[in-house]
């Protein structure tokens, strides 16, 4: 394009430019303001449109009609004598009212008009007061005659009949605050005032009810129910101005009917306060409770109900005075409470709708206090009609503001999403339905490549699995919204491919949503998964992983799915870990698991559930083919040597198989496993012990866990009970009656339970507290029953539990049973277990020195089993020593035994302590204890365990003997040693505390 051209076609840009800015000035700010300026001459400085000439107000005589009807005759009669007054008040009166009024001296110059203008009068009838013709009637819903109604009130057109001077009687009747009066008009002058009052009204309704509109239509658009009340605020505020102005008998150019008439009006008040009230609270309610004052508002709320029923279903005259009452008093405290808020608030739109309100709310108060005081004309510019205007016009200043702030909050919330849009480090996102991208920020492009919106958008299958597409659409348009993990599209070098996390939502058409990489995450959660069922140390699973894999092969156990478990334990691997160190013991535990590993098929579950102790699950094996396997497993693991370091290590295992049986329960399978684990270990096969179905042991551990079941039941001890073995002395034979308490069980069908079995079922179950407890209440108490006949008994021997003696509260118990019976502590010997002595001998020192203490005495069963140190006798001192029936059953066959026994007895001389030699069960081993020199002898020998009753009827220990060389040599040691006296039984026993 040549030059000149180009310079043409710049300076026709400028001018249209220009032209466009002059045009939007014109139109914006200069003719608004021209007619703005305009607006206030014509209110102000040009000629009215309807001139007309000030009424003449005509003086009146009134009488009230008291009882009765009064007849025309008889009211003029009585109005004779009334003064003139220019106006009358009903006060609320209902009764009708008589008055008349004298015509001017001009009446017959010009047509002339009578208004009646109160607007509360329901009806009027006027009469020629010297030829009592009627000159019309009216009321709000026809005329008859001359008269008719007009603007507020009524009219009467005066006939050229009537001559100046004449007088005119009418009557009328009103409801509520009616003030009767009488305005002489020039015809056309009143025909132009009712002309400019019912134009007045139009342009008030329409303008408030455009503005009603205009605000509804907004908060449907903007879902605003603040705006939908203001809306009904303004409707109602638009009807009190009719009724304050008089045209409230219309609506929208109809007539109201008059029996509804009066019952809106009461209903309308009553809106109107309802609805003020309400608008009140929600403009103001983030307000409200930072000034205080809560109870004004809630006891205005709790009043709507009622006035509202007392609106319809009290009179009019009775209403009046009551929403009279409560309107100013609510309103006084009303504008209380918005003075109090403008005062902290400095919002404009604030300001603009408490302006409204207070302008609606002085008006009203006006209007009560000029009703219910009579006071008219006060400032009769303030009234519901000016109120109207002033707070619709400052209700749309308050709308535009809020318009206005809510548009600039917009911008400032558009502005800040748009920032975090950008700044998010999540990658956010905006799809079309066929998947491809329409919007994305930084970070997801930073993510997925910066080519992702070219070319109209790329898709989404592109930078994603296969199906990645068809999951996300299938998921958002069945649920709206998703959360979804993905993985991205397999790099070409073969890395592993990342992993996002997919949040996204249905907006419309579009799906808006964020994607995040969760790679790291991902695997970080899949090793926390992998740590929470595997070993960290071996990589096999851990106990929870074993616990889960064999509930999920009970669980799909049946019939032709026969299922078992191993229990294998490694053989004094502990010293490994002592003389090595746990690094050894550690490289050690993998090399294993690694062989056992290798060994079983997929489809087997090997788990560690202790430092040497592992799980094997065989789900549908059979348990010959799961034994075959675990003897290979024996040979693996034990034929080869583990090298680590220089060091090499031979290991053995013991494994425990068990068939399990269907219904069985987790910990019964582990506890049943782990006894044919133990078994394995103690025999001298293969180091494999097999259980199967309906075995021995299962039935043995089955009955167990009835037994514990039974001991957690409240009759646990029903089906105890106690037994007595005699005790012997071998000094003198015949002297005393000794024995031990023993405790027996019988299940509830009657069958014998074993001790033994009874006592692991209450350790188990812990519930030897209470066992022990039983024991030592029913022992004391058949003591105390039979302590009469209990002249020969020197000491009665009751046994403790290790659980009971590390329990306080249990040895608070003992402690007081022992203060309550203080005449049998010299014959009450309570027995410790060695072992027991041994675990916390500060402990057993306090418990042996307190019980001593009371007189009682303690034994030391079960010395010798298992420990070679006697160093801790010397830390506090027993009574007796209870030597374990392992050195005494068959002691004659092993001399070491003999010797063992010897050197106990010497110990306990010298430590001041009788010795009692347990399970003597022949001549030959009593004859030997004898030689010995033991004190007391408790076995077979002498006496198996006997019912109670059968001690009160023996005479001494020995009295119990059947076998008769045993009875022969018991009398000859009765014959060499003399019966000693009973203070000489325990001489070194301390004395009795009192």
């Amino acid at each position: 394009m040549p030059k000149p051209s180009r310079l043409f076609c710049q300076r026709v840009e400028v001018l249209n430019r220009g032209l466009e800015r002059w045009l939007y000035t014109l139109s914006t700010y200069a003719l608004p303001l021209v007619i703005g300026v305009l607006s206030v001459l014509a209110l102000f400085a040009w000629k009215s449109q309807y001139p007309l000439s000030e009424p003449q107000a005509l003086p009146i005589q009134v009488v009230q009609e008291k009882s009765g009807t009064l007849t025309t005759a008889e009211a003029l009669a009585q109005l004779r004598d009334r003064p003139f007054s220019p106006f009358h008040d009903t006060q609320l009166s209902e009764a009708p009212v008589w008055f008349s009024f004298v015509l001017p001296e001009d009446a017959a110059k010009t047509p002339l008009m009578v208004e009646f203008p109160s607007r509360h009068a329901m009806d009027i009838a006027c009469w020629e007061a010297n030829t009592l013709d009627a000159l019309g009637s009216a009321n709000r819903q026809g005329a008859t005659d001359g008269i008719a109604p007009l603007k507020a009130g009524f009219a009467l057109e005066l006939r050229h009949a009537l001559k100046p001077g004449a007088q005119v009687l009418c009557r009328s009747s009103a409801i509520g605050p009616a003030r009767l009066s009488v305005l002489k008009w020039q015809a056309a002058d009143l025909k132009v005032s009712a002309l400019e009052f019912h134009r007045k009204s139009g342009l008030l309704d329409g303008g408030i009810l455009i503005l009603a509109g205009f605000i509804l239509i907004t908060a449907l658009i903007n879902r605003n129910a603040l705006y939908v009340l203001f809306a009904a605020w303004l409707v109602v505020n638009l009807r009190m101005a009719s009724l304050s102005a008089g045209w409230d008998t219309q609506w929208l150019g109809s007539t109201v009917p008059q029996e509804w008439l009066v019952l809106a009006r009461s209903v309308t008040m009553t809106l109107y306060y309802i609805l003020t009230l309400t608008l009140f609270t929600s403009l103001f309610k983030e307000n409200l409770p930072r000034i205080g004052y809560k109870f004004i508002v809630r006891i205005a709320q709790w009043s709507c109900l009622p006035l509202l029923l007392l609106s319809i279903a009290l009179p009019y005259a009775s209403f009046l005075p009551l929403i009279w009452y409560v309107a100013g008093v609510g309103i006084a405290l009303l504008i209380f409470l918005l003075i109090r808020i403008l005062q902290k608030t400095r919002s404009r739109v604030a300001i603009w709708y408490g302006t409204a309100i207070s302008i609606t709310l002085v008006a009203s108060l006006y209007e009560v206090l000029a009703a219910a005081l009579g006071i008219k004309g006060l400032i009769g510019s303030v009234n519901s009609v000016t109120a109207a205007l002033s707070s619709s016009l400052l209700t749309a200043l308050a709308i535009a503001e809020h318009m206005r702030q809510e548009h600039e909050q917009r911008l400032q919330v558009q502005a800040e999403l748009a920032h975090t849009f950008e700044a998010m480090p999540i990658g956010l996102f905006t799809l079309d339905q066929h998947g491809r991208f329409l919007s994305a920020n930084p970070a997801l492009l930073d993510k997925l490549g910066q080519n992702l919106l070219r070319n109209g958008g790329s898709h989404w299958q592109q930078y994603f699995e296969a199906g990645a597409w068809t999951r996300l659409y299938e998921l958002i348009f069945k649920t709206s919204q998703i959360d979804m993990e993905i993985n991205g599209r397999a790099p070409a070098d073969g890395a592993t491919p990342k992993r996002f996390l997919v949040k996204a939502t249905l907006a419309y058409d579009r799906i808006e949503g964020s994607l995040q990489d969760i790679t790291e995450k991902s695997r970080a959660t899949a090793e926390l998964e992998f740590l929470a069922s595997h070993d960290p140390l071996t990589k096999i699973l851990n106990r929870r992983g074993i616990e889960k894999a064999l509930n999920e092969a009970i669980a799909s156990q049946s019939e032709d799915k026969p299922l078992a478990v191993a229990y294998l334990d490694l053989d004094r691997f502990k010293l490994i870990n002592d003389l090595f160190g746990h690094g050894a013991g550690n490289e050690v535990l993998q090399q294993v698991c690694a062989r056992v590993s290798e060994l079983l098929s997929p489809e087997f579950h090997f788990g560690r559930v202790g430092g040497d102790e592992f799980i094997i699950v065989f789900p549908a094996t059979p348990i010959t083919l799961a034994t075959v396997i675990c003897r290979s497993l024996i040979d693996v693991l034990g034929t080869q040597p583990y090298r680590v370091g220089d060091n090499a290590f031979n290991v053995r295992c013991s494994i425990g198989l068990i068939e399990v049986s269907p219904g069985m329960q987790f910990n019964d399978v582990m506890s049943t496993a782990d006894r044919a684990c133990r078994e394995a270990k103690t025999t001298s096969g293969p180091g494999l012990v097999v259980y199967e179905k309906h075995a021995a042991a299962f039935q043995q551990h089955e009955a167990e866990l009835k037994l514990i079941a039974l001991l957690a039941t409240p009759s646990a001890t029903d089906g105890l009970y106690l037994e007595m073995q005699p005790i012997m002395s071998l000094k003198a034979p015949h002297a005393s009656l000794n024995f031990e308490v023993l405790l027996r069980m019988r299940d509830p069908q009657g069958k014998q339970i074993n001790t033994e079995h009874l006592i692991k079922a209450g350790e188990a179950s812990g519930r030897m507290g209470m066992i022990d407890r039983w024991v030592l209440t029913t022992a004391l108490a058949w003591l105390n029953c039979h302590f009469e006949k209990m002249k020969h008994i020197k000491f009665v021997c009751i046994n403790l539990s290790g659980a009971s003696l590390n329990d306080e509260e249990f040895l608070g118990e003992i402690y007081t049973m022992l203060e309550q019976n203080p005449h049998l502590l010299d014959k009450l010997c309570l027995e410790i277990t060695e072992s027991v002595a041994l675990h916390d001998l500060d402990n057993t020192r306090r418990f042996v020195d307190r019980v001593r203490g009371y007189g009682a005495k303690v034994a030391l069963d079960d010395f010798g089993a298992g420990y070679t140190s006697f160093s801790y006798l010397k830390e506090f001192k027993a009574d007796l020593l209870k030597i374990d029936g392992s050195f005494i059953v068959n002691m004659n066959q092993h001399p070491a035994n003999i010797a063992i026994v010897e050197a106990i007895v010497s110990l306990a001389n010298n430590l001041g302590m009788k010795v009692i030699a347990e399970w003597a069960e022949d001549n030959a081993t009593v004859e030997m204890l004898t030689e010995i020199g033991v004190d007391y002898v408790q076995g077979f020998a002498v006496a198996h365990s006997q019912h109670p009753d059968k001690l009160l009827t023996a005479a001494s220990s020995a009295s119990f003997i059947q076998d008769a060389e045993l009875a022969h040599f018991v009398g000859l040691i009765s014959k060499t040693n003399p019966m000693p006296s009973i203070t000489g039984l325990f001489s070194d026993a301390p004395s009795k505390v009192h």
